[in-house]
């Protein structure tokens, strides 16, 4: 039976610097292309970690070479890597569907995702985001840009800070699922997506970053479909993580995930938004589900021979 999915990537499909990305999304697009094979209909989600700090290291480069450059706004920034990412995977895709005489289109669509201005998490910012600073050179930058932050990040330097709140819509929905009921294969939610506050009838732009993964589980939940794939660099999710006692898991429902959320078996900036995006989704309709894995597992992930299944429960 045919199966409506969402593919979020994580970044060891996407590289860090030009070369190492466009190399990955060569690899990267062969196990897409297989999951097309078998006859799923597929919107692809990707981070930006990389790529959005590259543009922003770029723009501040040049505005301390040239005062008149002003330094990119995140959200402006996040689009431009939707941009750039997008048209990597696009291309490569295209080319290996062709290649495999699957005759579909493929789009990528910039993305912006409706968060809640009220989010706890704009009261108190606290994800790195772009490269690191001195501390001198942080101080100069928040003096020359009234409202960014910049925090000293675990011994690396400084780097500034934003929230990042949880995703409430996907402003560019309908056109996702009418690509998708054309047939065609979509790219959406880039880096989480663009995030965006609903205000005075309109969109205003957010100081944010949304979590991949929680936008990839959203946008999966708001156009019905059956079944989210995150693919990550392991092939399956572990409890006691690099302990003597560490186990695999093959299945777990939502409510053991809790529980293991609760005994903090999950990083923070791994495995634990995973994992909770995971939960999120399974209990948004009956008959969902989740699969966790690695990117070259993933056929056999769905074929239920490896990675780890979240069901409701």
């Amino acid at each position: 039976m045919k199966k409506r999915m969402v593919l979020a990537l994580g970044g060891n499909a996407l590289g860090g610097s030009l070369a190492e990305q466009q190399a990955a999304v060569e690899g990267t697009v062969k196990a897409i292309a297989g999951l097309i094979a078998e006859g799923s209909d597929l919107v692809i989600v990707h981070g930006n970690g990389p790529q959005v700090g590259n543009i922003s290291l770029a723009f501040e480069a040049a505005s301390k070479a040239e005062p008149s450059v002003e330094p990119m706004p995140l959200d402006v920034s996040v689009a431009m890597s939707q941009g750039w990412i997008g048209f990597d995977i696009q291309r490569c895709l295209c080319g290996e569907l062709r290649r495999r005489g699957i005759n579909k289109s493929v789009a990528t669509v910039i993305t912006q995702v409706v968060v809640d201005g009220n989010d706890t998490s704009f009261k108190e910012p606290t994800k790195p985001i772009g490269p690191s600073y001195t501390e001198s050179e942080a101080a100069a930058i928040a003096r020359r840009r009234p409202g960014v932050i910049m925090r000293e990040d675990s011994g690396r330097g400084f780097r500034q800070v934003v929230a990042s709140p949880k995703p409430v819509d996907v402003v560019e929905k309908d056109v996702i699922a009418s690509l998708m009921a054309g047939g065609h294969v979509v790219i959406a939610c880039g880096g989480g997506g663009i995030p965006v506050v609903r205000k005075n009838g309109g969109l205003e732009a957010a100081p944010a970053v949304i979590d991949k993964d929680f936008a990839g589980g959203k946008l999966a939940e708001i156009i019905d479909a059956d079944l989210l794939v995150i693919l990550t660099a392991v092939e399956k999710v572990a409890i006691n993580f690099g302990k003597p006692d560490q186990r695999w898991i093959s299945e777990m429902t939502a409510g053991e995930a809790d529980g293991y959320i609760a005994q903090g078996h999950f990083a923070k900036g791994s495995m634990l938004p995973k994992v909770q995006a995971a939960a999120q989704f399974v209990r948004s309709k009956q008959g969902r589900s989740v699969l966790i894995t690695s990117l070259e597992r993933a056929l056999d992930g769905l074929a239920g021979k490896t990675g780890t299944k979240i069901i409701d429960g």
